[in-house]
């Protein structure tokens, strides 16, 4: 399935030290709501101006459809959440932080890259192949990521069958949102002819 091993390793590991570094930076600084949401917008601008404003062409607007529709998303269902005491966030004064919306942003675009990235390392890139691996990395990513943050205090979920405070409910709702995302810009790719490596 994989063409070059090695360096499909290599891209997950450097994911996976990418998912800790944002982890711990958040559980460190959890009680500097606006500074984390600061820093992750500063984040947002940065992959906004690398791949939609500096390229003369072929600028990538699945990109920011994505974050936008990824962040819409993640605050609804985490205002849901938080309404029905599912989980609750910690040494903050709101009950959802400022960082929140913009975190789900960044996580769109961490999946949609290393997707990019790992494409071209499969043998056959085929809509299912890549299906498969969206939905792999949905469901395992971003609970690796949640881990670091409800092991540093950051939340706690209420919701039973937890694997390392992460419940089965919330592995599906991440697999969820991610999908519909990702539903949603393979027909924007299809119906506008986006040739985009992950969506087309």
């Amino acid at each position: 399935m994989i063409t070059n091993s090695k360096k499909f390793i290599k891209e997950v590991l450097k994911s996976l030290t990418k998912l800790i570094i944002a982890g711990v930076f958040i559980g460190l600084l959890k009680k500097y709501d606006e500074l984390i949401a600061c820093i992750l917008i500063l984040k947002i601008i940065h992959n906004i101006y690398i791949e939609i404003i500096l390229p003369k062409k072929d600028k990538n607007w699945v990109l920011i459809i994505g974050m936008l529709l990824t962040g819409f998303g993640g605050i609804v269902g985490e205002t849901w959440g938080v309404a029905n005491g599912y989980w609750e966030y910690h040494e903050v004064t709101k009950s959802i932080p400022l960082w929140v919306p913009f975190a789900w942003m960044l996580a769109f675009h961490f999946l949609y890259k290393l997707e990019r990235n790992l494409i071209p390392l499969l043998k056959e890139q085929t809509q299912k192949n890549k299906i498969l691996l969206a939905i792999i990395l949905a469901l395992v990513l971003p609970a690796f990521g949640e881990i670091i943050t409800i092991q540093l205090g950051v939340w706690t979920y209420y919701w039973p069958y937890q694997i390392f405070g992460v419940p089965l409910y919330a592995f599906l709702c991440l697999l969820f949102v991610h999908m519909l995302v990702y539903s949603i810009l393979h027909f924007i790719c299809k119906r506008y002819k986006i040739n985009d490596i992950v969506y087309h």
